[in-house]
């Protein structure tokens, strides 16, 4: 296990567990992950380590206690007049949520994410969630606001109906349901989770790095861009890809019957 740097607390820990996998897990189990200036701190050196290093091709959001996954912004650094060390100017709050990235991140969900947690859920492009595992957003129960993306992704993820009485009731949506409703990617028993999210990122991982990335980016546009862009961009994405080295070695592989080596341009 490695970390990020000292100056940075050991609130989140850092590791490359395997080839090409990296994992971010949340580490302040006597707080249940709430999130503080620490946390997001770390996060958003992570983020930004995880984009430089191009050995990384998925990253694993996780908790490093089977108790809690995250339980949103640390209300007590805010009593404390701390509120604004829970987001960095790069990645919004916990460092993460408004973070430019382009290499695919899955969460993996072992208990309720609710609040920020849901949000910080919601920010990763898959999720790996406990069957016992819930979701949800009770801001509204508070007189509060979900300001870090929970009330527009939740309609992205989910049907639009699911979504609003949600966010307009602030009750939670257990793991099964979300399951088959398309918002968590595998439900499974809570002691399975991190192994099957890691079995998600090998599946991502063994694949052309510089595919998925150009891929990824033109999938999340789909959510904004008219058709007339994303064909712009498709093409454009298409080109580049294809006079990749990556293009060459993939049927050169296929043809040689062995496994390509990905050199990521």
């Amino acid at each position: 296990m490695t970390n990020t740097p000292d100056s940075l607390g050991r609130e989140v820990l850092y590791e490359k567990p395997e080839p090409h996998v990296a994992v971010a897990r949340l580490n302040r189990p006597d707080k249940r992950n709430a999130v503080n200036g620490h946390v997001a701190a770390a996060m958003d050196w992570i983020v930004k380590e995880t984009e430089r290093d191009p050995e990384v091709r998925v990253v694993i959001l996780a908790s490093s206690s089977d108790a809690a996954f995250c339980a949103g912004a640390d209300l007590a650094e805010i009593s404390q007049g701390r509120g604004h060390l829970l987001s960095t100017p790069d990645g919004g709050f916990a460092g993460f949520a408004t973070h430019p990235r382009e290499k695919p991140w899955i969460a993996a969900v072992n208990a309720p994410a609710l609040a920020g947690g849901c949000e910080l859920a919601l920010a990763c492009d898959m999720i790996v969630a406990a069957d016992t595992a819930r979701f949800g957003l009770p801001e509204v129960k508070r007189g509060l606001f979900a300001g870090a993306g929970g009330v527009f992704r939740l309609t992205r993820r989910l049907p639009a109906s699911i979504a609003f009485e949600l966010v307009a009731t602030g009750d939670p949506i257990d793991a099964p349901r979300a399951h088959q409703l398309g918002l968590v990617n595998r439900c499974v028993p809570a002691a399975e989770v991190f192994a099957q999210a890691l079995a998600l990122a090998r599946a991502i991982a063994v694949n052309a790095p510089l595919s998925v990335r150009e891929s990824l980016k033109v999938a999340r546009m789909s959510f904004d861009a008219p058709e007339s862009e994303l064909w712009a961009v498709s093409r454009q994405t298409s080109a580049k890809v294809f006079a990749s080295e990556d293009a060459r070695e993939g049927p050169l592989a296929f043809l040689e019957k062995r496994a390509p080596v990905w050199k990521g341009r």
